[in-house]
């Protein structure tokens, strides 16, 4: 087991290897990177954020087609849109997200455009991210929903790690001169953000032990970012890098 100076100097060497911009490329966050305007670039992100479980290589292709039925204007699109518009993503699939949950996904974003001000604002309810994301699904789902597109929102409050939501957040709140995160969401700081928990990181964080409990969810997610805080108290989910680099790239 490495003592607490090596777990550190090795989080920061993968932090400083993995947090570049030739790593975008291989990511789901190429696709909010395609974008210059704040509202595209959350729309874009949000989306691609969740549909990231599965092969990486299929999650940009399907989150590309995505943009693409959108004529690659998510913001305009989605405040826009007609339901007649919806028609057109009558054949998406990735995994068990469908044309009925991308249909919805699209009509729940509008009326928080339209209702709630922006994207950002719902998720900025208080410095409690465990809390803010449970609101955010409230909202989300305001209004007449299909039942079978809720599983994909997760809820923390309800023991949900969260894992696509918080790498979501990440990439939006992240403020770094690196170029990967974007950082353009204000009225969140970075010190309350929650790691990204996964096989992957959560299999390295016990490896390295700052992981104990044997499930990945929400209270392992807490104890995850609790001891990153230990080793950067205001910036301590840039180690999402790390643990996610060694674990996929570096079969640690």
């Amino acid at each position: 087991m490495l003592n607490r100076q090596e777990i550190y100097q090795l989080l920061e060497e993968k932090y400083d290897l993995f947090n570049r911009k030739s790593f975008i490329e291989s990511d789901p966050i190429s696709i909010p990177h395609l974008f210059t305007k704040k509202q595209d670039i959350e729309i874009a992100g949000f989306l691609a954020a969740t549909i990231a479980w599965g092969q990486r290589k299929t999650i940009i292709n399907n989150a590309n087609k995505l943009v693409k039925l959108m004529d690659n204007s998510p913001y305009d699109f989605v405040t826009q849109h007609q339901p007649k518009d919806l028609e057109r993503f009558i054949d998406f699939k990735h995994r068990t997200f469908n044309s009925i949950d991308i249909s919805y996904f699209i009509t729940s974003l509008k009326n928080i455009y339209t209702n709630h001000n922006s994207l950002e604002s719902v998720f900025s309810n208080n410095e409690n991210m465990q809390t803010n994301i449970s609101h955010f699904k409230q909202v989300f789902f305001e209004i007449e929903h299909p039942k079978r597109t809720t599983k994909h929102v997760s809820d923390p409050l309800k023991n949900s790690a969260a894992k696509r939501i918080n790498m979501f957040l990440r990439w939006m709140v992240r403020q770094d001169n690196k170029g990967v995160d974007f950082g353009i969401w204000k009225s969140i700081n970075q010190k309350n953000l929650m790691c990204p928990l996964d096989v992957h990181s959560g299999n390295v964080a016990r490896k390295l032990g700052l992981l104990t409990r044997k499930q990945n969810d929400w209270k392992a997610t807490e104890e995850l970012t609790i001891n990153l805080r230990k080793f950067d108290k205001e910036d301590p989910i840039k180690y999402d890098f790390s643990l996610f680099g060694l674990g996929v790239f570096e079969k640690f």
